[in-house]
């Protein structure tokens, strides 16, 4: 008995750490191997299912800032901050899709975010055509909602905003015209965002927005859905929430606190 269990033991030991992470059932590759193992650490969210969608991808950088000489894009700091959200989520027991991805960008800790066009709707390549993009997402979350027999769906789409150098913005938040659902999720991540500001910058103030608006991937779209606006990437001050990785994850924590929130409210 000793022996083979001295076998077993050695054969453990080989395996690679990524391959006894996946056995464990707790890996996302797309989250990349320094964060692809993850433990899950509740089930406050167990029963609830994400359609993650990070915008532009693919062909389309979408908005372009500058930082000490280098370019921001914005769908790799929405990619960021969408993985980094998804994992929050994951380990908190809900039922994660990824929309948009990339197997090489995982979670990333730089500045500045390389650019790359390798980004694809579930393994499925990007149109560079706006309409044909957006309805490309927006069939593939239609085709998993109507799979899902989870109660509670909801779809979270983030995007960074493009303004003048001068136009300093908070998060901001949009939801589907006529949904109460997606105005309550709206309200619920702007209550959460004003009251993490008047915690860590009690004199700041939070002025971050929620209104209804008649977009694309709102209204084509199955689930309740929420859209943010991250920032303006031309402004300074705004990218600092882009640039340094622990906003980025501060952003993913509090929009995780909020659907806790409003999946108790179910």
């Amino acid at each position: 008995m000793k022996k083979y269990g001295c076998m077993l033991l050695a054969f453990l030991l080989c395996l690679p750490l990524g391959m006894y992470a996946r056995k464990k059932g707790h890996y996302e590759p797309l989250l990349g191997k320094k964060y692809a193992s993850y433990a899950v650490i509740s089930s406050s969210l167990k029963g609830a299912v994400f359609y993650l969608v990070s915008g532009h991808g693919g062909p389309d950088p979408g908005c372009i800032g500058k930082y000490q000489g280098k370019e921001l894009h914005e769908d790799e700091y929405a990619y960021d901050i969408i993985l980094r959200l998804g994992r929050e989520l994951l380990k908190r027991g809900a039922k994660v899709y990824f929309i948009i991805q990339d197997k090489k960008d995982g979670i990333r800790n730089q500045a500045v975010l390389n650019n790359s066009k390798r980004e694809t709707c579930m393994g499925k390549e990007i149109p560079l055509n706006q309409v044909a993009r957006l309805q490309q997402r927006c069939d593939a979350i239609n085709r998993l909602y109507r799979q899902d027999k989870s109660r509670y769906k909801r779809a979270v789409f983030i995007h960074v905003d493009s303004r003048a150098r001068h136009n300093q913005t908070d998060v901001y938040f949009y939801h589907a015209p006529g949904s109460s659902k997606g105005k309550r999720l709206a309200k619920e991540v702007q209550r959460t965002f004003r009251a993490k500001y008047d915690r860590h910058q009690p004199n700041r103030g939070f002025d971050g927005t929620v209104s209804e608006r008649n977009l694309f991937v709102l209204r084509k779209t199955n689930p309740v859905g929420v859209f943010l606006e991250v920032g303006n990437i031309q402004n300074a001050q705004d990218q600092k929430r882009l640039v340094i990785a622990d906003n980025r994850q501060a952003l993913a924590n509090w929009i995780t606190l909020a659907l806790e929130k409003d999946f108790r409210k179910k």
